[in-house]
């Protein structure tokens, strides 16, 4: 009897993982497919065996080697060359690329094919070092954090900090396809998940999808139908406006105060995630959105409580909220050296190129410190 109940549960965790294998439909963008689980492998097999690549190459890190590395392996019937780097913001530089274009001159040319396994750090510079490097080389994304499977993998921007500022330099540059396998996100820790529920938080915020969900629960919600959402929310509006001249702004929501909080923390010892930064700027933002857009006060309060029952704060000093304004200058949407926010003049109902004084910019963060 005992024996057959074995083979009942090794019966069900098969159509599990098959159900799961074959649920989510293939996202399709502007010249690439983002696709999900054993059919992007399926995919990514297919594109090489068919393009016959002289070499293939795979950006890691320490850890996407360790823990990401050998699933992989057993998912691609290729060979391909580690390249490593290490991990962490702090070497998200010209530096490290030029450590990759240094190995890449040596050993690849531009039939080569560049595989890009792991984080935000890894999809962005590796898509810069790939688009770059020999004016292009084909790459591909597979994003193993969920700030990566939801933000960063998708969408054409690729960059690197310089100066300390986030993603001073990039380009736009499509990979030619993305694969989105939530199995590597059984290797992150909570922190690194909280991380991921930023950028989740924000795309709920900006389109009203399932925002009522995600504000009416007290935990960090991360379901497939979820993930699914935030990256159809991205890639709808990167499909209506890739270069950011417009709509796609509004995916800078929670960004502009958050990539200068990033920015202030990124080589001090106090270490800040980038979904960290994004959820404190959301809170400032959206006190601004209420001074500069009537976005309700309430509703500002009950996202700040959902927020901090999730995220610790990250308090900002007198001496940092000096340093952030200096840095606001420097903001990517800036023209005729006027700071621009996108802000909120309700849930799903963005405006964007919205200027700020900044005594009222010292009143949000003081809110938000509150």
């Amino acid at each position: 009897m005992y024996s057959y109940f074995l083979i009942y549960v090794v019966f069900l965790k098969y159509l599990y993982n098959k159900l799961r294998l074959t649920k989510l439909k293939p996202i399709i963008s502007s010249s690439y497919s983002i696709i999900f689980n054993q059919d992007g492998y399926n995919e990514l097999n297919l594109i090489v065996n068919k393009n016959n690549y002289s070499k293939v190459f795979l950006l890691v890190d320490e850890n996407t080697e360790k823990h990401c590395l050998p699933y992989l392996y057993k998912k691609v019937d290729f060979s391909f060359q580690i390249i490593k780097i290490k991990s962490g913001e702090h070497y998200k530089n010209l530096d490290t690329c030029n450590e990759v274009w240094e190995f890449l001159n040596n050993n690849a040319d531009r039939k080569s094919l560049l595989i890009n396994l792991g984080g935000g750090v890894i999809t962005d510079m590796g898509g810069f070092i790939a688009s770059t490097f020999k004016r292009g080389i084909d790459f591909i994304n597979i994003p193993t954090t969920l700030l990566s499977i939801v933000d960063a993998s998708v969408g054409s921007k690729t960059g690197i900090n310089f100066n300390s500022l986030k993603n001073q330099i990039g380009i736009f540059s499509d990979p030619i396809l993305i694969i989105i396998d939530t199995v590597y996100l059984k290797t992150l820790d909570e922190r690194n998940i909280k991380s991921g529920y930023g950028e989740i938080f924000k795309h709920s915020l900006i389109s009203g999808n399932l925002f009522e969900e995600l504000i009416n629960n007290s935990k960090v919600l991360y379901s497939d139908k979820i993930i699914y959402n935030s990256i159809n929310v991205k890639n709808n509006i990167v499909l209506r406006d890739r270069k950011e001249e417009n709509i796609r702004k509004h995916l800078n929501f929670g960004h502009t105060i958050g990539h200068a909080i990033e920015s202030i923390k990124l080589n001090s010892d106090s270490k800040v995630f980038h979904g960290e930064a994004v959820i404190a700027g959301i809170i400032i933002e959206l006190y601004l959105s209420h001074k500069a857009l009537n976005f309700p006060i309430d509703i500002v309060r009950k996202i700040k409580e959902h927020l901090e029952n999730i995220f610790d704060k990250i308090y900002i000093s007198s001496n940092e909220i000096k340093h952030l304004f200096n840095l606001l200058q420097f903001d990517k949407k800036n023209f005729s050296n006027k700071v621009n926010f996108v802000l909120l003049k309700d849930i799903g109902n963005c405006e964007v190129d919205i200027n700020v004084k900044n005594e009222i910019i010292r009143e949000a963060i003081d809110f938000y410190n509150s």
